[in-house]
């Protein structure tokens, strides 16, 4: 069994080879083959990669894929990576998948005391997502008292540019101040130099320069979260007729007034929206856009909000999760004893964080101390073709329960500020008439229907 850790487990076939023949393609003779052919050398493909990234056409280092394995590494890991939008993800789900012999993270404590009463708490908190489940709790609710110490398992494909990216964040950002992502940036940096060795050339002194933190510090009062489960805090002005007008300019490729005459039918406009949000290329709907903010979003729901890659999110740090504002299941309301059980988890693991707070341990070790049930707050900012894609999967009722009260708040206040657009918008039976579930299929098309229909 391999160790604990990330793996790189496969490259673009040609590795190296593409970024070199892509850095000379634009300045030499030659047909793409005929250059790629050429570009065989390693010695010189090193050479060139490093030239031609160190004048910043950084770009031929995307043709180079790397296919990553993580082996058992905590749920902060996975967190911290899939926030890089560039990058692919598939990660074992907690809704589904047993978690109760996972395993879990024990960081380097200063004696064997502090160790103990980690392992201890830990232990408890694994024992009571196991009386949950057994209980008949799903899984899905059960996984909120999971602590974030959990060993997760995912795939991970990026191309040579992001994976720079990742390993900066991992080596000199945000990353570099948690042991456990600052080794596996070690790791991994070591295994890319060996598959592609060009496009690392002076990466640790321009890393030096890395900052992915902000620079401003304010001192905040205390405040009680909002009890709103989403405020829209922006929205682009005149988006239905912007959108329409769009589209008929990339349609016709006509003038302004000639499109805007088309529109002053509102038969018209309702026509042009309809067609948009059932094509494959709505482009034009990329015209609007929305800034949001999602409150008390727990923190195992981040990763389903995170898993839409086109959109501009901004995630506090970990550390600001609201510990004891969690999520409550109403599966785990109905029984009394259940609920006790549900509710300590949450005293047990502030008494931990509390106890190695007061003893001195940082960041890099309290960062595990907290459980996927608390809470924090999101903002971002998308736009109509990518709130088409997450209504489709997230006003489901196939979507995880606190994603998909998140997501109907989201749209009943935009069709209270763009109705005609946003009518159109909710899960794919009610877009398309057919549910792509399968057997799998609520089975409740009509109700569903009629529920977005008003």
């Amino acid at each position: 069994m391999a160790e604990n850790g990330v793996y790189i487990i496969g490259t673009t076939d040609c590795t190296q080879d593409v970024c070199a023949a892509s850095g000379r393609i634009s300045t030499q003779s030659g047909t793409a083959l005929e250059i790629f052919e050429r570009s065989h050398d390693e010695e010189k493909n090193t050479s060139l990669i490093g030239k031609v990234t160190r004048s910043g056409h950084t770009s031929t280092i995307e043709h180079i894929f790397f296919n990553l394995a993580f082996e058992n590494v905590s749920v902060v890991v996975e967190q911290f990576m899939i926030e890089f939008r560039l990058a692919s993800f598939t990660v074992k789900s907690r809704r589904y998948v047993d978690f109760s012999d996972c395993g879990y993270l024990v960081p380097d404590f200063k004696n064997e005391a502090d160790k103990l009463l980690y392992t201890e708490t830990m232990d408890k908190l694994f024992a009571s997502y196991v009386k949950l489940t057994e209980a008949g709790i799903p899984k899905e609710d059960a996984r909120f008292i999971l602590p974030y110490c959990f060993y997760s398992n995912f795939f991970c494909s990026l191309n040579g540019r992001e994976l720079i990216n990742v390993l900066n964040a991992m080596l000199f950002g945000r990353g570099k101040d948690i042991k456990e992502i600052y080794d596996l940036g070690l790791s991994l940096l070591a295994q890319a130099k060996e598959k592609a060795p060009g496009i690392f050339i002076d990466f640790e002194a321009k890393g030096k320069k890395y900052s992915d933190v902000y620079s401003f510090d304010f001192q905040l009062e205390e405040d009680e979260p909002s009890n709103e489960l989403c405020e829209v805090l922006s929205y682009t002005e005149n988006a239905e007729k912007n959108i329409c007008r769009s589209a008929l300019i990339e349609k016709y490729n006509c003038s302004t007034v000639q499109a805007d005459k088309i529109l002053g039918s509102e038969k018209n406009a309702t026509e042009i929206l309809q067609a948009l949000v059932r094509s494959s290329r709505s482009r034009a709907l990329e015209g609007m856009c929305a800034t949001v903010r999602f409150n008390r979003v727990s923190l195992a729901c981040l990763t389903h909000f995170a898993r839409h890659r086109m959109h501009g999110i901004c995630i506090p740090d970990l550390m600001r999760a609201r510990r004891n504002d969690y999520v409550l299941p109403e599966t785990v309301k109905a029984d009394a004893e259940l609920l006790k059980i549900y509710k300590d988890s949450f005293v047990e693991m502030e008494a931990l964080y509390t106890t190695l707070k007061e003893r001195g341990y940082t960041r890099n070790e309290l960062i595990y101390c907290v459980l996927s049930g608390s809470t924090l707050d999101i903002v971002t900012t998308m736009n109509a073709r990518e709130m088409l894609v997450f209504f489709r999967l997230r006003s489901c009722t196939r979507a995880q329960w606190e994603i998909q009260e998140f997501a109907n708040d989201f749209l009943f206040k935009l069709r209270d500020i763009y109705p005609s657009l946003f009518k159109l918008y909710g899960p794919s039976c009610y877009i398309t008439g057919v549910c792509p579930e399968g057997r799998l299929s609520c089975g409740r098309s009509t109700e569903i229907k009629e529920k977005f229909s008003k």
